[in-house]
């Protein structure tokens, strides 16, 4: 009979290691920071206090100044604007407005640089210095796997 090789000592697992101390070591950062800004536990604090520390700590103020754009679409530019025309997108400063029909997109692009003051003064802390204004979702008349690049459509066919 053959004796059992020894097992081999299991390597230790370093990231896991430097994930424990990075967590230990936030969250004694954390207790020390609560103890100092808090001298009396039994003492409350206003919901809204503990809000605005969050927000400015973590600097979201510009984040939530554009989900404010998003969720009060209709007091920002108007309800009759709002009920023809709805924000899709906000990034690098660039806002993606669709339109219910294109003679309303045909509006807004006229009226794009008094829109963007609009916007600017109503939800400040929003960055937006450009609008991309879109028409309707048309339907598409590529049907099937045989469809020719830069054709004109079902018109082809009746040459």
């Amino acid at each position: 009979m053959s004796e059992p090789k020894p097992a081999k000592p299991a390597k230790p697992d370093l990231a896991r290691q430097m994930y424990r101390a990075w967590r230990n070591q936030i969250r004694k950062n954390q207790s020390a920071e609560t103890a100092q800004a808090r001298e009396r536990v039994d003492d409350p604090l206003k919901l809204q206090s503990i809000l605005d520390e969050i927000v400015t700590k973590r600097d979201w103020k510009q984040g939530i100044a554009e989900g404010s754009l998003f969720t009060e679409w209709s007091s920002v530019v108007g309800t009759e604007l709002a009920a023809h025309c709805a924000p899709l997108s906000l990034v690098d400063g660039l806002l993606t407005i669709q339109t219910t029909s294109t003679a309303w997109a045909v509006q807004l692009n006229a009226m794009k640089a008094t829109l963007v003051k609009t916007i600017s003064e109503s939800a400040p802390g929003a960055l937006v210095e450009d609008l991309a204004i879109l028409g309707p979702n048309a339907p598409s008349w590529k049907k099937g796997i045989r469809t020719i690049r830069g054709a004109r459509g079902p018109r082809d066919t009746y040459n």
